[in-house]
């Protein structure tokens, strides 16, 4: 455990980030599983309301810094060729 009162601070910041990007990357994965049940399913419209929410909860990980901007751009690429099979 550090000794210098803003190392201290600086550890429970960084914890705190770190649950929020684990927030978002959650929601990512479990938009995209629920988005490959839909679309194996056939459920046109849903499977378009959840390709929605999808991307735009991966526009805000990357906007928030939680996503590198490439990871992002692969996981959108990939969800609408997904999408696009439908």
């Amino acid at each position: 455990m550090a000794n210098i009162h803003s190392q201290k601070k600086r550890i429970l910041r960084t914890e705190r980030e770190r649950l929020e990007n684990r927030q978002y990357t959650s929601a990512i994965k479990t938009h995209f599983r629920r988005l490959q049940s839909l679309v194996q399913s056939g459920d046109e419209a849903s499977a378009d309301s959840t390709h929605r929410e999808l991307v735009s909860t991966i526009d805000k990980a990357v906007k928030r810094g939680a996503l590198h901007r490439n990871n992002g751009a692969h996981k959108k690429s990939r969800a609408a060729r997904l999408r696009a099979k439908s």
